[in-house]
């Protein structure tokens, strides 16, 4: 598994499908400069762990929104299938009501980038090609700043969904730092006492 941390985000340009509209060169460099990013994979749509992930998204979208985050979800799945999905309602076990882009990876090309990707081609004894595993994501999440740069990543197995308090508390963390030049300990939370680093180590904890 590649550490993307601390490295320029890669770049692609793909399909993705926002509401009823479909785009057909969407890229998160249309963000630089100008917001920090959530972009997340989930397996496939018309799942079951995944709706519920994508909801709990669109339900804190305004907490991003104030954080000037861009939420943008992935899946090697097609635009057709995202539009599909985003049409039917949620006690259907749509996703109707949300806002933010779903990018299509079905080339899985993203998805092997950002190193989320289950499966893998392989040689056989014969030396053809296959499969080993199934060609779609991982839960992988990246926060990328305003320079494009992925400051913090979390990759989940399928089975396991993720936590939307804990990708706030992240969010929270880099922006208190950025703007207060200050370190934030375990488990620390928006409005908490943070700390200072020198070059002796740890200052100690500050005033609010």
């Amino acid at each position: 598994m590649s550490v993307l941390v601390g490295k320029s985000a890669p770049s692609f340009t793909a399909k993705a499908v926002q509401g009823a509209q479909i785009i057909e060169d969407f890229s998160l460099d249309q963000y630089l400069g100008e917001k920090y990013v959530v972009f997340f994979f989930y397996p496939k749509d018309f799942t079951f762990v995944c709706p519920t992930e994508l909801h709990r998204f669109q339900e804190e979208i305004a907490e991003f929104e104030k954080r000037n985050v861009a939420v943008v979800g992935c899946s090697t799945d097609s635009e057709f299938s995202h539009f599909a999905w985003l049409q039917q309602p949620r006690n259907k076990g749509g996703i109707q009501d949300v806002s933010y882009p779903l990018v299509a990876d079905i080339n899985k090309t993203i998805a092997n980038d950002y190193d989320v990707l289950a499966g893998e081609y392989v040689e056989d004894e014969y030396g053809d090609l296959v499969v080993e595993g199934e060609m779609v994501a991982y839960r992988g999440l990246f926060l990328i700043d305003k320079d494009g740069i992925v400051r913090h990543q979390v990759v989940n197995d399928m089975p396991l969904g993720r936590s939307i308090n804990e990708c706030l508390r992240v969010i929270d963390a880099l922006q208190h730092f950025e703007e207060h030049g200050e370190v934030c300990p375990m488990d620390w939370q928006k409005g908490e006492d943070a700390m200072t680093a020198t070059h002796e180590g740890v200052s100690g904890y500050l005033a609010k």
